[in-house]
C-alpha cells in the first residue's frame, strides 16, 4: 500500500511513533502497517478490540454504543497512551451483513489522537464485508498519513 510506505517514510524521517486500536478492521490495519518499510523503528503496535468489553476495559471506552464517535476517539486517545505515541488511529463499525448499535452495515467511526489533538470522521461504504473491511483500512492509513504530515 503505497500511502503506508509514504507513512513509514514520514515517521521515520521525523521519528514519530504510532499505534492501532481496530475493531472493525481485526488486526488488519496493524498487519499493514507492520509491513511497511522500517515499522519497526516507528510502529509500536495495537489493541484489537473487536469485542465491546475489551473496548470498555482495555480502551476505557465509556457507557456508549461502541460504534460511535465517543467510541472511536477514547480508542484512539487510550491506544495513544497505552502504547505512548505521537500519533493513534482508531477504527470501529459495522461490516455487515447486519446493522449494529444503530448504525447500517458499511457505517465506520474513525478517529486520529496526537499528543494534543483528537479528530473523528464518519464514513459509510457499500459492499461486502470484506470489502467495507479494506475501505477502512486505507481510510485509516490515510488519516495517519496526513496526521504525521501534519506534524512538521
Amino acid at each position: 500500500m503505497k500511502s503506508a510506505v509514504k507513512l513509514a517514510e514520514l515517521a521515520k524521517r521525523d521519528g514519530l511513533t504510532i499505534a492501532v486500536a481496530e475493531s472493525l478492521t481485526a488486526g488488519n490495519l496493524a498487519a499493514t502497517l507492520g509491513a511497511a518499510p522500517d515499522s519497526a523503528q516507528w510502529f509500536r503496535g495495537g489493541v484489537v478490540a473487536y469485542s465491546a468489553m475489551v473496548k470498555y476495559r482495555v480502551l476505557d471506552v465509556p457507557d456508549v454504543p461502541v460504534v460511535s464517535e465517543v467510541a472511536a476517539r477514547a480508542m484512539a486517545e487510550s491506544v495513544r497512551a497505552l502504547m505512548d505515541t505521537d500519533i493513534a488511529v482508531a477504527t470501529t463499525g459495522v461490516g455487515g451483513p447486519d446493522p449494529q448499535d444503530g448504525e447500517p452495515a458499511g457505517s465506520v467511526w474513525f478517529a486520529v489522537a496526537t499528543r494534543s489533538r483528537v479528530d473523528a470522521e464518519h464514513q459509510h461504504y457499500d459492499g461486502e464485508p470484506e470489502e467495507v473491511l479494506a475501505r477502512s483500512v486505507r481510510h485509516a492509513v490515510g488519516m495517519l498519513l496526513a496526521a504525521a504530515k501534519s506534524f512538521r
